[in-house]
């Protein structure tokens, strides 16, 4: 049986749960991931733990918040005056936007807040800070 190494193309199942249970993503729903190890495709711990897995092999595997999308950074909390938005554009709490920054550099952003004078602007992955634990079953290596 072929196991997974750097540079193996594998395809594997998962449900991911945060500590209280919550589950933030299932491939019955979305379908398998297929990923080729080495290619900075998934967090480094996640790739390694599935490095020498074989078809069929399951395993759940933990991250620490560190190893996964990192702790939550104020910085990329921005409040920005509510003028700076077209007066006739409507801004709710837990929003998307695109927010384009100095240098074209264009960033995903959530809206936390809303108010006459303000609106305030989360830049964290909405995952960051969690500890994640993924229940893990390869479907197929190449």
């Amino acid at each position: 049986m072929k196991r997974a190494e750097i540079g193996s193309t594998v395809t594997f199942s998962y449900i991911g749960t945060l500590d209280n249970g919550r589950i933030f993503y299932s491939s019955d729903e979305q379908g398998p991931l297929t990923v080729t190890l080495g290619n900075n495709e998934l967090f480094p711990a996640l790739e390694q733990a599935i490095v020498g897995m074989g078809a069929g092999g399951v395993k759940n595997i933990f991250l620490t918040a560190e190893a996964a999308y990192g702790h939550r950074l104020s910085e990329n909390i921005i409040t920005l005056a509510r003028s700076l938005f077209p007066a006739d554009k409507v801004i709710t709490s837990g929003q998307k936007l695109q927010v384009e920054f100095k240098g074209a550099e264009q960033r995903n952003m959530v809206v936390t807040s809303v108010t006459d004078t303000d609106v305030t602007l989360d830049g964290n992955h909405p995952l960051a800070g969690l500890d994640l634990t993924f229940a893990l079953r390869v479907d197929q290596v190449e």
